[in-house]
């Protein structure tokens, strides 16, 4: 039987509600990235090492994604406002999970607070140590990075954090944010400058109409919290477009720090392992958030916004479906030249791929149709025997952000005047 189904061929071709849904998707995605390469860290490198690979991969991307979503949505300058609205748009930060709160005193200071804290509830069980590692090691420099990419004189700072003393303190954590021409700029990181060299650092997204309803960009007033739906159809587009980058620009940084650890076979089988766990879990949740079956129309669907496969300016990724589900990553795009998550998967390592489809349904699997030096193509196979989980997924659901469920916060206050 020949499919009615229109695949799409970009995030344009879906609709604007279905775009209000998938970005905060994407968001927690990009998070949970993370939560699927750490534990094969910690087995690599212990916990200290860990730590110090977190602390380089957010240094070396984040600067250059949350300056990429200024220019898009049209909020750059250099005070507290610029950077909480970068927050607000950022995987280190995705709404709700990560509930971040804000107050604004004036163009040079601020404060932040963490309502709920997911990181902080997948972590606390793991002991005092591991707590500090994340609010304390990685933090202190992360959040410094992610705020000079504003203004180089920005310096976070926290009133508390955890260990939470006592035991169920909220909030979670409280942070100062403080512009002074005083404040002495740290060093540039050396990854920033290697990741900033990357085609993902600069490739070109989609330009965001003005015609049409909703939101254009960001430019108004900060507002306690981002109602996706209030934005165009074309900024949704542009949105998810680079939250996409986002994960890949991790990914880059994570690569880099890893690397730099161990040999390059090494570490690329620990980025496969965190493709693999990511991969799956972030297609369950995107076929649950859009409502799809779990058959090939749902997971052709699927494959055309996974962030693995996206954006198309950096991925080269096609799929057919006809009597049969194909796809089709070509060699020759971006991603490709950069080492990003689509060329670590070839004919001989498909176990990210196959993670991805039987996060739609388990019975799904991959099997090469072709494979040369310019693409590689593969099938999704039906009927199989439900899978058991990969390991690497089980890890990655260790997170509550895999079960993690949105909710509708009405219409939003302004916390600045313009």
């Amino acid at each position: 039987m020949v499919s009615t189904v229109k695949v799409p061929a970009s995030f344009a071709d879906l609709s604007r509600e279905d775009l209000a849904i998938l970005v905060p998707e994407l968001l927690l995605c990009g998070h949970l990235i993370d939560r699927s390469g750490m534990p094969h860290l910690i087995g690599a490198f212990g916990r200290e090492g860990m730590t110090q690979v977190a602390i380089e991969e957010w240094m070396a991307s984040s600067p250059i994604y949350a300056r990429r979503m200024q220019r898009a949505l049209g909020f750059e300058g250099d005070g507290v406002v610029t950077i909480f609205k970068g927050l607000q748009l950022d995987i280190g930060a995705p709404p709700q999970f990560m509930d971040f709160r804000y107050r604004v005193t004036d163009h040079d200071h601020g404060e932040f607070w963490l309502d709920h804290c997911g990181a902080l509830m997948d972590v606390e069980p793991m002991g005092d140590e591991y707590v500090t590692a994340m609010c304390h090691d990685i933090e202190d420099p992360t959040f410094d990075a992610t705020a000079l990419a504003t203004n180089p004189h920005a310096q976070v700072r926290p009133v508390h954090r955890p260990p939470r003393r006592p035991a169920d303190r909220t909030p979670h954590c409280l942070w100062t944010v403080t512009i002074d021409d005083a404040h002495e700029p740290p060093p540039v990181p050396e990854g920033l400058v290697t990741v900033g060299k990357s085609r993902a650092a600069t490739v070109g997204l989609s330009p965001i109409d003005t015609g049409g309803p909703g939101q254009h960009d960001y430019a108004g007033a900060l507002l306690a919290d981002l109602r996706f739906p209030d934005f165009s159809h074309s900024a949704l587009t542009r949105i998810a477009e680079e939250v996409c980058v986002q994960q890949h620009l991790l990914t880059l940084g994570f690569l880099l720090a890893v690397r730099a650890r161990t040999d390059g076979d090494a570490a690329l089988d620990i980025a496969r392992k965190q493709l693999t766990g990511i991969a799956g879990l972030t297609s369950e949740r995107i076929r649950n958030a859009l409502g799809l079956p779990a058959d090939l129309e749902g997971l052709a669907v699927v494959l055309a916004v996974h962030p693995a496969l996206n954006p198309r300016q950096y991925v080269d990724a096609t799929i057919s479906l006809d009597h049969r589900l194909l796809l089709t990553l070509g060699r020759e795009c971006g991603a490709s030249e950069d080492g990003a998550w689509p060329s670590m998967i070839d004919g001989e390592h498909l176990a990210p791929l196959t993670a991805l489809v039987r996060g739609v349904s388990p019975k799904f699997a991959v099997q090469v149709v072709e494979e040369t030096d310019t693409a590689l193509t593969v099938e999704v196979v039906t009927g199989e025997p439900p899978a058991k989980e990969a390991p690497e997924i089980a890890l990655t659901r260790f997170s509550t952000g895999a079960d993690f469920a949105f909710t509708d916060r009405g219409i939003p206050l302004p916390l600045t005047v313009v």
